[in-house]
């Protein structure tokens, strides 16, 4: 009889747990590094959401995101901007609400992060191959809009 492979045994919540501690492993090495080591968590959340983005985010929107208490959000925006990774400001279209975008700093820490993540996602390309990596997203993306009570991704893309 064989025996299923140890990743068939585990609860897919933990193998994503644990699969998160690899990048999240990779990219604080590589912040720390590079001089980037003080962003708390969720941090690198932000940080790195913040850069994929074309501009400032409304403070509003990045709380849902987080699926934290306002209180948090607000002590982690505190925090990184008096350690220059965000700046905060007034949005242009609705004065009534705060919009953060990163800094020079952040964009910085932002890249140091990216690189970081390449560099895994290059290695599990080589582990498993393009086409298993291509599977692996839009399985996670089913997964989510699950979660978000979307349809699944498209079978073509």
């Amino acid at each position: 009889m064989t025996e299923a492979p140890w990743y068939d045994i585990v609860a897919i919540p933990a193998l994503l747990r644990h699969a998160r501690n690899t990048y999240g492993s990779a990219m604080r090495e590589a912040l720390e590094a590079a001089g980037y080591g003080d962003i708390p968590k969720n941090g690198l959340y932000v940080v790195g959401g913040l850069a994929l983005g074309e501009g400032d985010v409304p403070l509003s929107e990045l709380i849902r995101s987080l699926r934290i208490s306002k209180q948090s959000a607000g002590q982690l925006v505190d925090t990184l901007v008096l350690r220059g990774y965000l700046e905060r400001s007034e949005d242009p279209q609705d004065r009534r609400r705060l919009v953060i975008g990163l800094t020079a700093r952040g964009r910085a820490a932002a890249a140091v992060q990216t690189g970081a993540r390449e560099r895994i996602d290059a290695q599990l390309a080589d582990a498993i191959g393009s086409a298993q990596v291509t599977s692996l997203r839009k399985s996670l993306a089913a997964l989510i809009a699950l979660d978000h009570e979307q349809d699944s991704p498209d079978d073509d893309a």
